[in-house]
């Protein structure tokens, strides 16, 4: 989702070091990475945590009306969580994008097991990094949050997306009713194409959803029209700044070798899942603990993954 600005700030603002510079220090940084006991040690390339909040955080009664959030403005959840792993300079290994269900029953460090999305209401973002790389193993480097209204601005500065449903999607509490076959969308109907779950596999299929969406906006990033446009060069970078909130240590550099590595070839997928389930939690998704730790070892390490990994994966 966040991620072509990221790509724009290089393709559209290599040239223009000053802009690079004004990104850069406007960006919204938050200490979110901590050290703590036991924390997984560092394997090899760079892993990122994408993350988006349905926090309604500066949207007035009318923008969350009109971009069918609801009007539920507390502590906020996690609506997408997406972890990638950069390969090492030099590897042949693909980049991966794993979505991590929102509703994945995991230890959360402190309050005992729950919904990975909890560990976000609970504790915010520190909370739920911890959570990830103690259900993982894996040392998260790099952290990106973006907002309901921010992803949306963020849609509307680079001029729409395209994506192409293979089926017709109605969704009421999402806020959009659109035909199968390609088409561009604007920034209200992009967030609810990429929040509905009113398909046939839900969450599954909007995790899908999520990561096509993820490419077709880093597509749209680095066409000619976007960075040919000096329009875009204000527009993007303002949109993309006011939007996003990264680690302590990112910067636009770090940015923009995300956009990249995402551009490039990728390997897609969930986390391996076991079974569904219900409890004390409610509705719950648990993994396959022996395939998701193949999983992440492998991107420790700068392996491929597995192939039991991507079994049953669309």
């Amino acid at each position: 989702m966040v991620l072509s600005l990221l790509t724009f700030a290089l393709l559209a603002g290599a040239g223009i070091l000053g802009g690079a510079y004004w990104f850069d220090t406007t960006l919204r940084r938050a200490p979110v990475l901590t050290d703590y006991p036991d924390r997984p040690a560092a394997g090899h390339g760079t892993n990122w945590l994408i993350v988006g909040s349905d926090s309604r955080q500066g949207l007035t009664v009318e923008q969350q009306q009109d971009l069918a959030t609801g009007g539920d403005i507390g502590t906020g959840r996690t609506d997408t969580i997406l972890l990638v792993h950069v390969p090492s300079f030099g590897s042949s290994t693909p980049t991966t994008m794993v979505s991590i269900p929102r509703d994945s029953y995991v230890p959360i460090p402190g309050h005992g097991k729950d919904k990975i999305n909890s560990a976000f209401a609970m504790g915010g973002a520190t909370l739920l990094i911890q959570t990830v790389e103690q259900a993982t193993g894996l040392r998260l480097d790099h952290y990106v949050e973006i907002g309901f209204g921010g992803f949306a601005a963020l849609v509307d500065a680079l001029g729409g997306v395209t994506v192409c449903p293979t089926a017709p999607i109605n969704d009421p509490l999402a806020g959009i009713d659109l035909p199968a076959g390609c088409q561009e969308l604007a920034g209200r109907n992009a967030l609810g194409y990429v929040r509905s779950r009113d398909t046939p596999r839900a969450d599954l299929d909007r995790m899908i959803n999520q990561r096509q969406f993820m490419s077709a906006l880093l597509h749209r990033a680095s066409s000619p029209a976007v960075w040919l446009n000096p329009f875009r060069w204000y527009s993007v970078p303002r949109a993309a700044a006011d939007a996003l909130t990264v680690d302590q240590g990112g910067h636009v550099w770090d940015l923009a070798r995300l956009g990249w590595a995402l551009h490039g070839p990728t390997t897609s997928l969930t986390v391996p899942i076991g079974e569904f389930s219900s409890g004390d939690a409610g509705a719950v998704v648990v993994w396959n603990h022996d395939v998701a730790s193949k999983l992440f070892d492998a991107l420790a390490s700068d392996a491929p993954v597995p192939a039991d990994a991507l079994r049953g994966q669309r």
